[in-house]
């Protein structure tokens, strides 16, 4: 395999790392965090309530009953939170062997890099080993926000060229806010005809 070739597989492997170790943080952050802030937030507007009478709605009621809803779907994970970091520390130190990798294959002089090749294969099986496939409900959303936003991937980007469109946000995110723009003009629309 020609250098330029090695560099693309590395760099294509090193993103479907990357994005797998934060979306396993995701999963973790989702399942420690999300129910706290449920938990607080409904008990803030229930408070809030008994005195604004705003706030105890039935639509609003409803908002949160949802919510506590979606907590008890979220305990679910609390179980096995802990393999969710775990597994995403280990794919994170992957991730930076690949990019050490990368580094000694686009600095090498060499035109045959089989003892890098198997590297790579050996790092791939070592991805593949780590990885929970039952990930939680919006965790890609999120891992998208923690791969592209909060890391660093220029060594990647190198190779693949990412783009905001088709790369940096997940399409089901693109589908939805634009669903609920177009609910939102729809409400707006029928509210000033009436």
């Amino acid at each position: 395999m020609n250098k330029e070739n090695l560099l693309k597989q590395i760099a294509d492997t090193a993103y479907n790392v990357g994005f797998g170790a934060k979306k396993h943080f995701a999963t973790y952050d989702i399942v420690d965090k999300v129910p706290g802030i449920i938990a607080f937030s409904s008990m803030a507007v229930g408070i809030f309530g008994l005195v604004c009478e705003v706030l105890s709605e039935k639509l609003l009621s409803a908002f949160f009953l949802v919510l506590g809803i979606a907590g008890l779907y979220i305990e679910r994970y609390n179980e096995t939170k802990e393999e969710f970091m775990k597994k995403g520390e280990e794919l994170t130190a992957i991730y930076y062997d690949l990019k050490v990798l990368y580094y000694k294959v686009k600095s090498s002089s060499s035109d045959l890099f089989e003892k890098e090749q198997y590297e790579l294969n050996d790092i791939s099986q070592r991805y593949y080993s780590n990885c929970l496939s039952k990930q939680i409900l919006f965790s890609d959303w999120f891992a998208h926000y923690k791969f592209f936003w909060q890391n660093q991937i220029d060594w990647v980007d190198e190779q693949k060229h990412f783009k905001l469109w088709r790369d940096k946000l997940p399409l089901s995110f693109t589908v939805f806010i634009v669903i609920l723009l177009l609910t939102a003009s729809g409400y707006l629309i029928c509210y000033c005809i009436t």
